[in-house]
Order: structure tokens, then sequence, then C-alpha cells
């Protein structure tokens, strides 16, 4: 073992659990460990797991397995999970993998050094369950963030809403988050802050139902006055942050829902200046007998009066979203709804998820009964309409100077540089003298891609 015992977070699922390992990572360096290069060299290795969809929890099974069986060539090894599928198993993950040093609840990770440390002495099957409630600052509690540090995101991610009370028939997140919890809208702005002290000009706000912001058991505080004169908490929320955390150059928030598009957050969008022209608004079905099956409040009429007052308020919104293929009961008639929805949405991009039951969940209790061949059809006829959406759309960029906020070199071709617009596009461009990772720049969009923009710096 290290002098310094090392560190390594393996993360999966979604935005909320990147921002979690963050605040962990940051939690453990506090205590004084140090984060190792990789996974090989880290004496501790923490997997941040998802249960939201069941080959989710397969990969984080499998990875802990690996771990677990790979301490007899490294018996010093301390193998840690954390995040929903966590709270899911709860004591029971131990019996799944065996040697498993500890588990904790994704609101528990104000408990890690001290797990750790137990851990490191030798102790396994240490089961930490969430506390009653989220913890100001975050799982970890967040604490101050180094500023200007190297390895420093372009964009952070800040939780402002903890659990989802909406129970959607086929989501476990309310089971394994727990209630509604809205921070202090003081507690964030001092975190938007850090995270740009820290390098990072784009910040996402979190919540499961991140529209629900300041509906349950909140107050907005009486001193914080909304000079716009606006009256809900999100719109509030981004006014104020907008204010008082100037650094933040752009402002998202994420995931939506069409219940929450309300002409005021319209407003909020289109008047806030660093409020970003993008919302990833889940649709999931364009069935309406789909849609009442799952919970969602809402039939495709009212999620189209949604996009549409989105697209007559905000110039140039994006709007992206998620669709399950294959709930029980989807006939083919109800699959072809969802194609007509999506292409009468005019989505810019769209996340497509084969249906799997989650235990315990309604739908879980439903027959599974779309085959997985005719799942996979359909998730490949939505993915070639959305490819052939975002090829047109994206081409009515060609000929525009965007603003991209440069994230460094492709994954794909290192030799470009790629970015993002406040529509959250893809922009891909040649690198130019000066332009360095976290810079804006000015790209002339000469070509379009389904999901990806190719231009030219031309400041």
């Amino acid at each position: 073992m290290s002098a310094v015992p090392k560190f390594a977070l393996h993360t999966y699922g979604c935005q909320m659990n990147v921002r979690d390992s963050a605040v962990l990572a940051r939690r453990l360096a506090a205590a004084g460990y140090a984060e190792a290069a990789s996974e090989e060299e880290a004496d501790i290795v923490i997997v941040n797991s998802c249960s939201v969809r069941e080959k989710a929890e397969e990969k984080a099974l499998g990875k802990l397995g690996m771990l677990c069986a790979g301490r007899r060539e490294r018996p010093g090894l301390v193998v840690g999970l954390t995040g929903c599928m966590a709270n899911r198993l709860g004591d029971g993950i131990f019996a799944k993998i065996p040697g498993l040093s500890f588990s904790f609840g994704p609101r528990a990770g104000a408990r890690l050094p001290e797990l750790v440390a137990r851990a490191l002495t030798g102790e396994t099957g240490i089961w930490a369950p969430d506390p009653p409630a989220a913890p100001e600052g975050g799982p970890a509690g967040a604490g101050p963030a180094p500023e200007g540090a190297a390895d420093a995101p372009v964009q952070s991610f800040v939780t402002i809403l903890y659990g989802c009370d909406r129970r959607c028939s086929y989501c476990i997140v309310p089971s394994v988050r727990g209630h509604e919890e809205s921070r202090d809208p003081r507690a964030i702005v001092e975190e938007v802050r850090a995270e740009v002290r820290r390098g990072s000009p784009d910040i996402c706000l979190l919540g499961q139902s991140v529209m629900r912001y300041g509906r349950r058991a909140f107050a907005w505080p009486e001193d914080i006055p909304s000079p716009m004169g606006f009256t809900e908490p999100l719109p509030r929320l981004l006014e104020f942050v907008a204010r008082e955390a100037s650094g933040a150059k752009r402002l998202r928030f994420t995931s939506g829902h069409p219940l929450g598009v309300t002409p005021e957050l319209v407003r909020a969008m289109r008047e806030i200046p660093a409020v970003c022209a993008h919302l990833h608004l889940p649709m999931q079905s364009g069935s309406d007998r789909i849609l009442a099956d799952m919970r969602r409040g809402y039939d495709s009429a009212r999620y189209l009066e949604a996009v549409r007052l989105l697209r007559e308020g905000v110039p140039d919104v994006a709007i992206t979203t998620d669709v399950i293929v294959g709930y029980p009961g989807e006939t083919e008639e109800d699959f072809e709804a969802t194609r007509r929805v999506m292409e009468e949405a005019g989505f810019d991009n769209a996340f497509v998820f084969k249906y799997s039951p989650r235990p315990g969940t309604p739908s879980s209790f439903l027959e599974d009964d779309v085959p997985d061949a005719e799942k996979r059809r359909r998730d490949q006829v939505l993915l070639a309409d959305q490819d052939a959406r975002g090829l047109r759309l994206n081409k009515a960029w060609i000929g525009r100077t965007v603003e991209v906020l440069a994230e460094g070199p492709s994954l794909r071709n290192p030799s470009r540089w790629s970015g993002r617009t406040e529509q959250n596009k893809i922009v891909a461009f040649e690198p130019a003298p000066g332009v360095r990772r976290g810079a804006f720049v000015r790209v002339l969009v000469e070509d379009a891609h389904p999901q990806t923009l190719i231009g030219r710096v031309c400041n």
C-alpha cells in the first residue's frame, strides 16, 4: 500500500452521480488521501452505482465482483459502493459481493472518511444508510473547491433538489433517493461560486425533477428579492444565481418535466442572459394510453404545448428528450404514436432506452410482454428517425457563427477540438492560436452531422 493511500472512483449513471463523485473525491482529499492516476494503482476503489436500469446495475455488480476477486492478488485493496444500487440492496449487497469493504447511501457521503479508515484496518461488510435528511452542501458536504485546479471540468454540476415525489410507474428513484428536499438558495450560490473559482464557467443545476425546486416544505427567503418580478421558486433561483455568481457565464438545469414549463420559466430562460437556450425534457412515450399507465401526469397534447411555449418564447431553443420503448403493453400503434409526437416536437437529440422492470416499482408487476428483439427494433427505428431529424435541424446552422465553450481535443479525432454551444450542440473545429480549454470562441459553422456541427474559429 502507498505511504499515502490512493483512491479512485468509478461512476455509473446520471449527472447527479458525476457530481456526487466529484464531491466525494474532494472529501477524501480533504481527509488526507491522494487521488490515483488509475484504478490499478489505487488502494481504495469506490463504485458509484445506478439503479435506473437493469443493465446499469449489472455493470456495477460485475465491476464490484471483479474488484473484490482481485483482492486475492491485492489483499490490502479496499472496495466500496455508493449510489442508488447501494440504497436499493442495503446490507444485502454483502451476500451478493463477498469481501466488499463498505457500502453507503448517496446521502451518507459525509461518513466516507470514517468508512475508509475502518476498512483500511481490514474491516469489511460496513453498511452506512442514508441519514433522515440530506445534509446541506450535498451528499458529502461540498466543502471549498480548490481554485483553478488543473483538472477542473469545463462544466460543473450543482445539486439543488434531492429526491423525487412524482412516483412514475417504472422509476425506482423515489425509493432509492427519497422525498424531495430543496436546498437553500444561498448555499447553492456559494457552491456555484466555488465551482466558478475552480474554473467552470458552465454550471448545470441538478434535480431528479428539477422544476419542482421549492415546491415541497420550502419557503423562499423573504430577504432575497426578485428584481425581475418572478414568483415561482425555480425562476427566482435562476435569477439569484445569475446575479450573485456572475462568473457562471452559462446556467443550465436538468431534468425537466412538461408540467414545469410555465410562462414564467420560459421568460426566465429568455430574459436572464446566462440561462442557456436548451432544455432536456423527457417525454418517455407519445402514446396517451402508455403515458397514463406510466403515471407521467400529462398526455401528448400537454407535452406538445410545453414544447410550443418553449419554441415561441426562447429564440433558437434546443429541446432534447428521453424515450422508453417496449413498456409493458406497448403496441405497434402506441409505438407509431411515439414516432409521430417525436417528429412533431422536433427534438434536437433523443436518448432511447429499452424498458427493463425495476424491482418494487408498479410496472414491475406487469407482464414484460414486448419481446427483446422487438424492443431492439423499435430502439433502432427511433434512433434512425432522430438521426434524420438531427441532421435536418443541424444543417440550418450552416453559415451561422456560434459561441462555443472549448472543451479540448475531440475524443473521436484528437487533431480537432470540440466544445458546446449554449444549445448544448457539439461543435468540432480546427484548433487555432490562443484557443485554450475553457475559453469561449466564435466558430463559423460550415458543415453538419446528425449530432455534431463542424466549423472553424473566426475570432
